[in-house]
């Protein structure tokens, strides 16, 4: 029993011992809790670095002290935009640290009792860590990167087109690697000035290109040349397939320095020029179909197709600007009765001088038909050969020359001043009479053929008037009017007698 009674009361005193090492540990952790909690009340945390500078233990003296020996170890390293390197060392630039309260604020911010998770991890503080230094030695320091030497110094390069084949093509600016000497100094500064580490150029701190494949214009003359391209002439004209496309357009145009497009005025005028070459038939030889029977080649006169060239110039040019594909006709000065190859047609007044004898044909079918008399041939009179035209009808009229009046009833006038006309004065026509005893040019018709024409024919009508033998006409109606026979007429020499 009593065995049971001590082990009883040893039992008790074990557990009550147990609970006194207990509380002791306790406070002794109460104590060294609090106790550190003070101590971190002015001392930063375990493992507590600021901007990377270990000062873990340390009060704001010393780690203000610390920093200020660490300044002359001060690195600032630049960081190029294609990643390259350079430095800036502190003792090249008498960098010392100024405090600026900043450690203090961030020690009022450091819990006193939230030590213990810094026993276990880094405490990173980011305070400014501003600095002062030498400005000449700073600016001395920046033109002494490698970056500053002319051997390494890569200018930048402007965008640019050029012009091939049948388009435009862009060449694409160079940024090269030329910096700004004053903006780098300046992010220096203010790096060095706040204590930063590092420094990240960007592109507003290098020579930009003028001009990129973004800028505007270059933008813009691409979109007009491709525009214009685009563009197209399909012209109305019978019997032929006559397109103005992208090729020639592009030979018309140019792009200039300033990144206008422009056009060659030469190459619009050049080809007015073809159109006109290849469709005027204005004076053209042609084959003429008689109705004796026969064929016969005959030119000269005022009748046929005439482009106008400048006009057409212009309306090209104003077509290629559009943009869009247009379809319609050259535009024309003068215009014949009949597109095409055979641009006569089937209704027209045809001349036989040598035969002496007129037909008026409407759509293919013989209206009228008459003798006539002509100009006089032995006097130089001769009425004007070619292709010509009705210009206006006249009734009655009144016809003047050198020395003569006449009156007539009906004048039909197609070359100059010279037409079919009634003539009451003549009992006779066709044969040879005209040969000597012809008219001053004009084609002498009876009052009733005249008569008859005149209501029939109408202006624009055209008129083939020929000869089937050799003449030479020297008139002057015949020069005005392009006679197809015409020569000049040849001058007296001085001192000479031209013979009759």
């Amino acid at each position: 029993m009593r065995r049971r009674r001590g082990r009883y009361r040893q039992q008790r005193w074990n557990g009550k011992l147990v609970l006194i090492i207990i509380g002791c540990v306790v406070v002794l952790l109460a104590i060294t809790y609090l106790a550190l909690s003070l101590y971190f009340r002015n001392h930063f945390y375990f493992h507590t670095e600021i901007n990377g500078l270990k000062v873990g233990g340390m009060t704001v003296e010393e780690a203000i002290e610390k920093i200020s020996e660490d300044a002359e170890d001060y690195l600032l390293t630049i960081y190029g935009r294609d990643g390259e390197k350079y430095h800036i060392y502190g003792r090249d630039i008498d960098n010392s640290y100024v405090p600026d309260g900043s450690l203090e604020e961030a020690m009022e911010q450091q819990n006193m009792f939230g030590w213990i998770p810094s026993i276990f991890k880094t405490n990173q503080i980011d305070v400014p860590t501003p600095m002062t230094y030498d400005t000449a030695k700073l600016e001395t320091a920046v033109a002494d990167l490698a970056c500053f030497q002319e051997e390494n110094i890569t200018a930048p390069e402007n965008a640019y087109l050029v012009r091939q084949e049948d388009s435009y093509e862009v060449v694409p600016e160079v940024l090269g690697n030329q910096m700004i000497p004053e903006k780098v100094i300046a992010l220096v500064e203010s790096a060095v000035t706040e204590g930063a580490g590092t420094l990240n150029l960007t592109d507003d701190a290098y020579v930009a290109p003028e001009i990129t494949t973004e800028t505007p214009a270059l933008v813009q003359a691409l979109e007009t040349v491709e525009s214009y391209l685009n563009a197209g002439i399909i012209y109305e004209i019978a019997d032929y397939d006559e397109k103005l496309e992208s090729d020639a357009i592009f030979d018309m145009i140019e792009v200039q320095e300033d990144f206008s497009v422009t056009f060659i005025e030469q190459k619009l005028a050049d080809y007015a020029q073809y159109l006109a070459s290849k469709y005027n038939t204005y004076g053209d030889v042609r084959e003429f179909a008689t109705s004796s029977g026969d064929t016969i080649e005959i030119g000269g006169g005022d009748y046929g197709w005439v482009v106008n060239k400048e006009k057409e110039a212009e309306q090209i040019k104003a077509d290629i600007m559009s943009g869009q594909v247009v379809t319609r006709e050259p535009i024309y000065s003068q215009r014949a009765q009949v597109e095409g190859f055979e641009d006569i047609g089937n209704t027209y007044l045809e001349i036989d001088y040598t035969k002496q004898h007129m037909w008026y044909y409407e759509n293919g079918e013989l209206v009228l038909e008459s003798d006539v008399v002509t100009g006089n041939i032995s006097k130089g009179n001769g009425s004007p050969d070619g292709l010509f035209k009705v210009v206006y009808k006249q009734s009655p009229a009144v016809l003047k020359g050198e020395d003569y009046e006449s009156n007539v009833d009906y004048f039909i006038v197609f070359a100059y001043n010279v037409g079919v006309h009634d003539a009451s004065w003549r009992t006779q026509f066709g044969g040879e009479y005209y040969k000597t005893g012809g008219s001053h040019g004009c084609v002498n018709a009876p009052g009733d053929v005249a008569a008859e024409l005149y209501s029939l024919i109408k202006v624009d009508t055209p008129v083939i008037a020929y000869y089937r033998e050799p003449v030479e006409l020297t008139a002057e109606n015949c020069r005005i009017s392009n006679a197809y026979s015409y020569v000049e007429p040849e001058e007296e020499e001085a001192g000479e007698t031209v013979a009759e």
